[in-house]
């Protein structure tokens, strides 16, 4: 009985929790840095507290029973078949929980659906194992891969304190300004996912998904895929980086001259000529950013899965199909076309790398001029 009692008294005091106390908690729902985030906290909290009170009522009610109408009491059974007042009592009291748990939840989700007058739209889309993120109207876009160092996750050195959960580009927004995010996917579904702005939303191949945000704090915030979208699912961490409206404004400005010159630079190169060490070195740079995690970092692929390089038909024949393959990719299989991902020299010292890494040794050094005539 006491036990009982002890169980009885801790789901109380849970229900009465005041809401500081209750966003304190390591186990509980955060409430999040946007407005519909506080409203999915506190609708959490109003279903916590109802689900509480009902458990409250029936382990009572059970307990009370079971101590005053035991059989060594004397307590003799009732012996009764339907009741009106008690089929009405039990259909009536569940209909009318449900009603009170379901208007502030309607009232919810139809704010978390509704991403009209937004000042800001964000294309985001998935693949394996990346996202890309594209700003309407801006001509700004860019990937996000995963920057956590290869020796981390193989164990050889410790582990950091955003393990998995940081990148090399984060999404930047603005506060105080309605987000619009469209989703979608290049091949598997993924699952956009930031706790702290209360925003879950799939990326279907083929379908376009809607969702929105309006942060009011500056900040980092982390996040994940949150769909099981393949061999490296736990690889795809989402970082978006939450600026003052001014802070964006400068950032936008950067962003767009940086393009710029990223686009001049890309220009010149065709007419650059990369030494072998030169391009090996920055070809396996590229190689383990972006194509280590199905290849592998040996080469070696994995069977039946991601094909091997090391010794491949590709890697060590022409050197046109290889450039075919990388810069367009192939249909019908998890390789991607990185033909718009990275740039001519990046593609060209790749592919130089993987020509030349493992022990294929071809003695090959590809130029961006090739890439860049591969491509007309």
């Amino acid at each position: 009985m006491k036990q009982w009692l002890c169980v009885l008294l801790t789901l109380l005091c849970v229900s009465l929790l005041s809401p500081g106390a209750q966003a304190d908690m390591p186990l509980n729902m955060t409430q999040g840095v946007t407005e519909i985030s506080g409203k999915v906290y506190h609708l959490h909290m109003i279903i916590l507290y109802i689900c509480c009170a009902i458990g409250l009522v029936v382990f009572g009610v059970m307990i009370y029973a079971m101590i005053n109408h035991r059989k060594s009491k004397g307590a003799v059974a009732s012996q009764f078949h339907e009741s009106t007042k008690v089929e009405i009592a039990w259909t009536l009291i569940p209909f009318l929980i449900l009603i009170l748990m379901a208007i502030p939840a309607t009232k919810t989700l139809i704010a978390m659906e509704d991403p009209s007058d937004a000042d800001l739209t964000v294309k985001i889309t998935g693949s394996q194992w990346k996202w890309h993120y594209s700003y309407f109207g801006e001509d700004i876009d860019f990937f996000s891969i995963l920057a956590t160092p290869r020796s981390q996750i193989e164990g050889q050195e410790a582990k950091g304190e955003h393990y998995l959960l940081e990148v090399d580009k984060p999404l930047v927004l603005p506060i105080n300004r309605k987000v619009r995010f469209l989703m979608t996917s290049d091949d598997v579904i993924h699952s956009w996912w930031v706790p702290a702005f209360a925003v879950k939303k799939d990326a279907n191949p083929g379908f376009i998904n809607e969702a929105w945000t309006r942060v009011d704090k500056p900040g980092i915030y982390r996040g994940q895929c949150a769909e099981l979208c393949g061999k490296d699912h736990g690889f795809m961490p989402i970082v978006v980086k939450v600026l003052a409206e001014d802070e964006f404004d400068a950032w936008m400005a950067e962003q767009k001259q940086a393009a710029a010159t990223a686009a001049e630079e890309a220009q010149a190169a065709l007419s650059e000529t990369m030494s072998h060490d030169e391009a090996m070195a920055l070809g396996e740079q590229i190689y383990m950013a972006r194509c280590a995690a199905c290849h592998q970092p040996n080469g070696a692929g994995l069977q039946g899965v991601f094909p091997a390089l090391k010794g491949s038909a590709i890697a060590i024949g022409p050197i046109a199909a290889h450039l075919d393959i990388v810069i367009h990719g192939k249909t019908g299989t998890a390789m991607q076309a990185f033909g718009k991902q990275i740039t001519a020299k990046e593609l060209a010292a790749v592919v130089t790398y993987e020509r030349n890494a493992w022990g294929n040794n071809t003695g090959d050094t590809v130029q961006a001029a090739d890439v860049n005539n591969h491509g007309q």
